[in-house]
């Protein structure tokens, strides 16, 4: 069996449920992105989840919710003395502001046991994490973590990274620059979102995206841009450009990137080639922005007919 992998932070979730009312959930850049590659991938994939939890009532909750929905737990490491990290959603006209509370979130440990984590990467056919998880570890932990990924890379594992920026999680813009070029270095696969490198790195097109990570040595490079055009240079196909269907109206763009991920690479484990895999993942975002949080139920009938 296949295994398609993510690894990083899975934290508690307040969603906005009406009514100043919120609904507690469990959500997370990288644990979307599984949840979403479980219901794209056959079932002669394994779809995983590589985290660190603690030890208490809430972390179990949140493997029994990842068991629930198919993700495999077997490379979560569950420590005392810690917890989950927390985040409260707000929404204004579909546009989603985040706080957060992850002072004790034991996924900080991430990389502290480099031997474990080099034997979770261990058969990975695909490995995909974010500049979330490289930004919630300590400069030593990045270090560790990336060289653990570069080992699986060399082993074989296609590495993927969505860059998804938090600029409050790390220390300063230079650091954050630097670990975005520390990941792209370790990955095949890099998914950056325009809006994101114009603020940090002044790109004026995604082209000079694509040339930065590029240069980083990654093979296939989707710039997204929203409801702009996505920008997808492959080192086999070239670039190519792909206009996603207008939506309207959004309700909520929490976990927009993180399911175009799942479909995308979803897309290219299923050998689909780029322009099927670029469709899929903008019909699987489509109808993730047409509901309320991260983990949305998918209608896979429209889903598969919009990416054919």
């Amino acid at each position: 069996m296949k295994r398609f992998l993510t690894l990083g932070e899975c934290m508690v979730e307040l969603a906005p449920a009406g009514d100043q009312l919120y609904r507690r959930g469990f959500a997370g850049d990288t644990f979307n992105t599984a949840y979403y590659a479980r219901r794209l991938l056959p079932q002669d994939w394994a779809v995983g989840y590589c985290t660190v939890a603690g030890q208490d009532a809430v972390s179990d909750d949140m493997l029994d919710l990842m068991r629930g929905h198919g993700i495999e737990t077997r490379s979560i490491r569950q420590v005392a003395d810690r917890t989950l990290g927390l985040y409260m959603i707000q929404l204004k006209d579909g546009e989603r502001s985040f706080s957060y509370w992850r002072g004790q979130s034991a996924a900080k440990l991430l990389a502290d046991d480099p031997d474990w984590l080099r034997a979770q990467l261990d058969g990975a056919d695909v490995a995909q994490f974010s500049g979330i998880s490289l930004a919630i570890l300590p400069p030593e932990g990045r270090e560790a973590f990336c060289e653990a990924l570069s080992r699986a890379r060399a082993n074989g594992t296609h590495v993927a990274f969505d860059t998804n920026l938090r600029t409050q999680l790390w220390e300063d813009e230079a650091t954050m620059r630097a670990g975005l070029r520390m990941g792209a270095e370790v990955s095949d696969t890099v998914l950056p979102s325009f809006d994101e490198e114009q603020g940090l790195f002044g790109d004026t097109t995604p082209a000079e995206t694509i040339a930065r990570y590029r240069d980083c040595g990654a093979k296939t490079i989707a710039v997204k841009d929203g409801a702009g055009t996505l920008t997808v240079w492959d080192h086999g196909e070239g670039t190519q450009e792909f206009q996603p269907v207008k939506i309207d109206p959004v309700i909520d763009t929490t976990a927009a990137g993180d399911s175009f991920g799942a479909g995308f690479l979803a897309g290219l484990a299923m050998e689909r080639g780029i322009a099927e895999a670029a469709h899929l993942a903008m019909a699987v975002a489509a109808q993730v922005v047409q509901a309320r949080g991260a983990l949305v139920d998918l209608d896979m009938t429209d889903i598969e007919g919009a990416a054919s």
